[in-house]
């Protein structure tokens, strides 16, 4: 993953895997603030406490191309490859165990001398007669390691496993890019490929031969020489990170135990402790780390947002504005591949339909998406219709733990339906309506997508006509449940219930339907507060009102959903407007 507002050209290394080369192209140009310490720190100066990798702790590797590259110490115990996950499994608690970096490293063409069909050079000549009767057979010679290593090639020159002949021979579809590329082809794949490396470990320092004293009694007497090394593929089990600058006799005695008894179990001296370096890269690091260190002090870090399909919707302070490139660039890279646009929105919703004027600021210009909700699937275009995620588990705790399988529902303000077609599944039968053509034709697409057109009847006109029209009329099923969730003008619509019934034909019996309406308040007692404005649209006290706080929106300010059964009283009263 490439920093924001860098372009890095990869090139292979022996040494390294990552040699990034700079390019700079951005318009806003800002300086990384000195989070990282400096080996030139006075002694007198405490050092960070030792909690995990943090951009503030690491060592800035000089002449590094990529800002956000920090370096670490670490110990390394080199061990064979066929121990290495057993002594995994018994040392977890002394390896490094960060997140997202493995305890096991391996090293660049590590596989050994036989791997790569070489031979060692063969031990001086013994006698018979000085051998042990039972003791170890001698090597292989030369020779018959050469036939076994024959006998493994096929004629074409490969070994005999599938997938690494499968490897060798690349498919005509690569060939055909290598040949388009030119010779360039094998330096850009390599640059993809190492792109989004997130660390490399690298060995900064190998042992002498005076060190292999200290291993002796410890692994026996062949000690850590380099010749043991050349029989197989090696790999590194990083320690933890206290134990960078310690000697072998400063290991704990739980590792020195088991190497013991690993060493005594396979007979062998193949462990070696070496000097490492461990370099994370900005593809490591988590957003709020990044933008900490881009964004200037006494900013607040940006840490949330709404996630809409592959549309991450950022609500952003004024003094975020002028990084919000840079922001957005940063939300991009850190949640690839899930998020693919990254919006602000510029303004508050002041329209009837409740659509955002949204600013995209990074990745493609789409604002349509596909969301998963309760495993139903959902097409929003998030610049013509609105929509919420964050009220997921709202429309759950309506479905749940207040709506029946005998229940009639009817939403108000339906949007493309998440609660409607949510509630299709369980209730009886659901009335949609949305004053949005737009909301109410994605909401027609979202119902047959999710094959439940034949319980849910939409509409698509003001709330109040809607409501009117639902009681006037003889052909619909009793509503039950009645849903208003438009929490800036809610409990201005609920006058339209006060004398709903009083025009209805006589002997029909009505059911008084349960009403949950949904309003913001930023009173001290905000339950208080929204009951005494339901009293006022419906010219009547309503007793027994059950609050339920859903959400705290902004300090301050609640979000309140209020239940209740409709009065007869209210229902049957003189009207107080106007029915169109």
């Amino acid at each position: 993953m490439v920093p924001p507002l860098l372009h890095l050209r990869i090139h292979p290394h022996p040494h390294c895997l990552l040699l990034p080369r700079i390019r700079r192209h951005a318009p806003i140009r800002l300086s990384l603030k000195p989070l990282c310490s400096s080996s030139s720190d006075s002694p007198a100066r405490a050092r960070p406490p030792l909690h995990g990798p943090s951009l503030r702790r690491g060592r800035a590797p000089p002449d590094h191309p990529d800002p956000f590259a920090r370096a670490f110490d670490l110990a390394a115990l080199r061990v064979p490859a066929p121990a290495c996950a057993p002594l995994e499994r018994r040392l977890r608690g002394h390896l490094l165990n960060w997140p997202r970096v493995r305890n096991v490293a391996r090293l660049p063409n590590d596989q050994g001398l036989l791997a790569l069909g070489l031979s060692l050079p063969s031990a001086p000549p013994r006698h018979p007669a000085s051998e042990e009767p039972g003791g170890p057979a001698p090597p292989a010679a030369a020779v018959a390691r050469r036939e076994k290593l024959a006998r493994q090639f096929n004629a074409r020159g490969f070994l005999r496993f599938p997938n690494l002949a499968r490897l060798s021979r690349p498919s005509p579809a690569a060939r055909k890019r290598r040949e388009r590329k030119g010779d360039g082809g094998d330096e850009e794949a390599t640059r993809e490929r190492d792109r989004d490396k997130v660390y490399v470990v690298e060995v900064v320092g190998e042992r002498t031969e005076d060190d292999d004293d200290e291993w002796k009694g410890l692994v026996g007497e062949e000690g850590f020489g380099r010749g043991a090394w050349r029989m197989g593929p090696t790999r590194l089990l990083l320690l933890d990170e206290s134990y960078a600058e310690r000697r072998v006799d400063e290991l704990p005695e739980a590792v020195k135990d088991v190497l013991d008894h690993e060493t005594q179990q396979d007979g062998s001296s193949t462990y070696e402790l070496i000097r490492c370096q461990l370099t994370l890269f900005y593809s490591y690091w988590p957003m709020n780390e990044v933008l900490e260190a881009l964004l200037p002090e006494g900013i607040i870090i940006p840490t949330g947002f709404e996630t809409v399909g592959h549309i991450a919707h950022l609500n952003l302070r004024d003094e975020h504005l002028p990084y919000k490139k840079l922001i957005a660039q940063v939300v991009l890279d850190k949640n690839k591949p899930k998020i693919q646009t990254v919006v602000n929105k510029t303004d508050a919703i002041q329209n009837d339909y409740r659509t955002m004027q949204l600013e995209v600021l990074a990745g493609n210009d789409s604002l349509r998406t596909m969301v998963i909700e309760s495993g139903l699937r959902f097409q929003v275009d998030l610049g013509a219709v609105y929509w919420n995620s964050r009220l997921a588990t709202e429309r759950q705790r309506l479905i749940n733990n207040i709506f029946r399988d005998s229940d009639v529902v009817c939403d108000m303000f339906s949007g493309i339906g998440p609660l409607a077609i949510s509630a299709a599944k369980k209730v009886k039968y659901v009335y949609a309506n949305d004053i949005n053509p737009t909301a109410v034709e994605y909401l027609e697409r979202n119902m047959v997508l999710n094959k439940l057109e034949r319980k849910i009847e939409v509409f698509n006109m003001d709330a109040r006509r809607f409501i009117s029209s639902i009681y006037s009329s003889q052909h619909v099923h009793p509503v039950t449940q009645i849903v208003m969730n438009l929490p800036n003008d809610a409990a201005e619509f609920l006058d339209v219930f006060r004398g709903i019934l009083r025009n209805s034909q006589s002997g029909l019996r009505y059911v008084m339907p349960m009403i949950h309406v949904y309003g913001f308040s930023k009173a001290e007692d905000p339950e208080h507060d929204f009951n005494e404005r339901i009293n006022v649209a419906l010219r009547e006290n309503v007793d027994s009102v059950e609050m339920h706080r859903v959400r705290l929106v902004a300090p301050g300010k609640w979000m309140i959903c209020a239940s209740f059964t409709l009065p007869e009283s209210v229902a049957i009263a003189q009207p107080n407007y106007i029915s169109c």
